[in-house]
């Protein structure tokens, strides 16, 4: 098929808008058997080529129009995932409500609503000041350091196991765990805890919606999945050397892999099938394939797109050198 980048044996790149490539019979066959879409949209006035610069009302209208799209491609108990950045309004200090209304135009859909399973916060403080003007020169707003994923379903309980996602322990509930006594009773908070309500050995705590890009404490322990202390500033990684390389200029806003594999591992089993219709340089995919997951992958920008083999090539190599190293 002339629009497939490449392919591997989990998963295929096609190239193309989201919207005429979901619709297309060769992808219609996957239509009611993605488990996760995981994703972030282009923002309002990027993507020129590719999304004809939307902006405003034009941009709500487009993406309005997805939520049938991404409904239909989903199981029943398929989950949504979608990274949507903060936005200002153009030559002001005031924030837009765009994306405000695009996650709501995605709960009020007319005929394939879907429902809010919980707000997570990805915190960033390696962001550069961001709006320049007002932030930079101006002096009169601060530093926007994070960005918004709402995990979406069509029904309320989706196909979810925290278990698979679990923080290890801290040192003081290792101790608690080994030494098996604590202060019971009742909390200034009114809750009363029990003599034995935290002496279970879970094999680790529940994981939090909020996330680390890098750490707030830099002393503290880091505590994978919510603390990656790994910000897109980081410029060693094997995926940026080789593009250096290639001199291929990587894409700007890529989503970070620990937070693609909590996602890709909170909400799916090895075999699901993971989409993502924006996918840039193929994150997500590449996170699956890893995962042992099947991945179908989607994005209008070539330069973009050619990324993804970059990154399935660095996989094969170090694959080989696992074989050749047993």
């Amino acid at each position: 098929m002339s629009n497939i980048l490449h392919r591997t044996g989990k998963g295929s790149y096609f190239l193309g808008r989201a919207e005429d490539m979901l619709s297309d019979r060769n992808l219609k066959r996957r239509a009611g058997k993605v488990q996760l879409i995981l994703t972030s949209p282009p923002f309002p006035l990027n993507n020129k080529k590719a999304y004809g610069n939307k902006s405003g009302q034009s941009y709500l209208d487009w993406f309005k129009n997805l939520a049938p799209v991404f409904s239909e491609m989903l199981t029943n108990d398929g989950s949504l995932v979608i990274e949507l950045g903060n936005a200002w309004e153009p030559g002001r200090p005031v924030q837009s409500p765009l994306p405000q209304r695009c996650l709501l135009s995605l709960l009020d859909h007319e005929t394939t609503p879907f429902v809010l399973c919980q707000q997570f916060v990805a915190y960033n403080p390696a962001r550069l000041p961001s709006p320049a003007q007002w932030v930079n020169i101006e002096r009169s707003r601060v530093t926007d350091s994070y960005t918004n994923i709402w995990w979406l379903s069509r029904c309320d309980k989706p196909k979810a196991d925290n278990r698979r996602v679990l923080r290890p322990y801290s040192k003081e509930m290792r101790d608690l765990l080994g030494r098996q006594a604590y202060n019971s009773g009742m909390r200034p908070s009114e809750h009363n805890i029990g003599e034995k309500s935290f002496l279970a050995d879970n094999k680790g705590s529940i994981a939090h919606n909020f996330f680390e890009m890098e750490q707030l404490d830099g002393n503290r322990k880091v505590r994978l999945p919510n603390a990656f202390n790994v910000p897109n500033t980081i410029s060693t990684d094997a995926f940026l050397s080789r593009c250096r390389d290639l001199e291929i200029r990587p894409h700007p806003a890529r989503m970070p892999i620990g937070l693609a594999a909590f996602f890709v591992e909170f909400l799916t089993e090895k075999g699901d099938l993971v989409l993502d219709p924006f996918a840039g340089s193929n994150t997500t995919g590449y996170t699956a394939e890893v995962l042992g997951r099947r991945w179908v992958s989607v994005d209008a920008e070539a330069d973009y797109a050619d990324q993804s083999i970059v990154r399935f090539e660095l996989l094969d190599q170090q694959t080989h050198r696992k074989v050749a190293n047993r």
